[in-house]
Parts: structure tokens; C-alpha cells; sequence
């Protein structure tokens, strides 16, 4: 096999923040592969073939992927942020284990800014000390896994930065979401919504989490819920590196 598979993260946004490692990769590719906004970032140029899809093809698109580098080609799989999270690094692997003719493909993973590192820069620190992810989308796992997971991270007083919080096939999740918080005892936290980050549209707001609604967020909002110890100093946010 003389193709290559590369799985690269493209940051939140700004040309910026690709690295020179993923922007390298970019330029060698035969094939683009990714979400139809995502391809739409790489700059088309003769020898390269761009392959856009929809949001649930996942794993047909790492299949297709696999099969395109299995025939010689030089392919970059692409996603927003880090690939690895929340993003495509594990759907190809998922593919690669169900098919073993391909396990032995040159195959790696570029990191990239994800958006929830991008949005805290933005804000100041507010993850400062200890923090989790979740993906509020209840897609790929069942809405009760999430509220367990919100409510475990409240009591453990993460910091807790949310991704995909409200679709327009899902409207009512971030609201869900909201009130589980809530009533975990989380209303005083302080709530950063990054809107947009490192493109025109960026808008950061902070505010109590009581004070949240769940029109303040859409899918291009990553929210980023304090611990208890967060606090601000002037315009910034962030969490003290020490506990008590």
C-alpha cells in the first residue's frame, strides 16, 4: 500500500490557527474528505479532489477514506478544531477495526486548536484548574448518559466547557441542560457563551448561569460553565489553580 491517510484538525476558524504540520498536509493531499463546511475551508488546486458530505456520514466518509488511501491516494480527512475531539480520528478508527485489509495504511492524526481551548483564550482562563467535555448532541448516545454526566461534573466541581449545544433538530436540549445545572446547585456559577470564535462573528458574553437562557446558544456557541471557584478581574474569566 503507497496511499496515506492523514486526520488533521483545522482550528476553530481562523487560517491562523491551522498549524504548519496540518497546513503541510494539505498541500501534499490527492483527496479532501470531511463535513461539507469543512472541505469548503481548503483552498481547491489542480491534483486535488475535494469530497464535501453531510454531518451523518460519518462513518462512510472514514470508509471511503480508507478505501481511496488503500488504492495509492494521499488523503486528508479534515474536521473544525482537534479531530480527536468530538470530530472524525475516531470514526476512522471505528471503520479501520471493522476492516482489517486495511490495518496496515500509513494513518495520522494532526492535531488542531479545538474550539473549547480557542473560546477559554478568548474569555481568560476559566480552564484554569480541573475540566471535563460533554457534547450535549444526543445523536450518538442516549440523553439520560448526558444528564448523568452533567450532574456528576457539577458534584465533582468541574469546570465544564459543552459542545454542539442547541440545533435546530434539537432545540430543546441546551435548555435541558440549563435546568440540570441548575438544579445540581451550579445557578452562581458563571457561564461564558463563545459565539463564533476567531472568525468576524466572534462574540464572547459571560453571565450567572441563572441568568442563561437557551436562545443564547446555537451551534457555533461553545459554552463554557465555571467551577465554584471561578471569578472575573475585569473583562477576563478564570479558575484559581489552587483548591481549597
Amino acid at each position: 500500500m503507497t496511499g496515506t491517510l492523514t486526520i488533521a484538525g483545522l482550528g476553530p476558524g481562523d487560517e491562523a490557527l491551522v498549524t504548519p504540520e496540518v497546513s503541510a498536509a494539505l498541500a501534499m493531499a490527492t483527496d479532501i474528505l470531511g463535513y461539507v463546511p469543512y472541505v469548503a475551508r481548503v483552498t481547491p488546486r489542480e491534483g486535488l479532489t475535494l469530497h464535501p458530505s453531510d454531518n451523518r456520514m460519518e462513518l462512510q466518509r472514514a470508509g471511503d477514506a480508507l478505501r481511496l488511501a488503500s488504492e495509492g491516494r494521499h488523503v486528508v480527512m479534515v474536521s473544525a478544531g482537534d479531530p480527536g475531539v468530538f470530530a472524525m480520528a475516531s470514526a476512522v478508527f471505528e471503520a479501520l477495526e471493522a476492516s482489517p485489509q486495511w490495518q496496515g495504511l500509513p494513518i495520522r492524526v494532526l492535531p488542531g486548536v479545538t474550539a473549547m481551548l480557542a473560546a477559554a483564550a478568548c474569555a481568560g482562563a476559566p480552564l484554569g484548574h480541573d475540566f471535563c467535555a460533554i457534547n450535549l448532541s444526543d445523536n450518538l448516545k442516549p440523553w439520560p448518559m448526558i444528564e448523568k454526566r452533567l450532574r456528576l461534573a457539577a458534584e465533582a466541581d468541574f469546570a465544564i466547557a459543552m459542545y454542539n449545544p442547541r440545533s435546530a433538530s434539537r432545540p430543546e436540549g441546551f435548555g435541558r441542560a440549563l435546568s440540570v445545572l441548575k438544579e445540581a446547585g451550579c445557578g452562581e456559577r458563571l457561564v461564558i457563551f463563545a459565539h463564533a470564535v476567531s472568525t468576524p462573528e466572534e462574540r464572547i458574553e459571560t453571565l450567572m448561569l441563572h441568568e442563561a437562557q437557551p436562545e443564547m446558544a446555537d451551534m457555533k456557541t461553545l459554552v463554557i460553565v465555571g467551577n465554584s471557584a471561578t471569578r472575573r478581574v475585569g473583562r477576563w474569566v478564570y479558575a484559581p489553580r489552587h483548591a481549597r
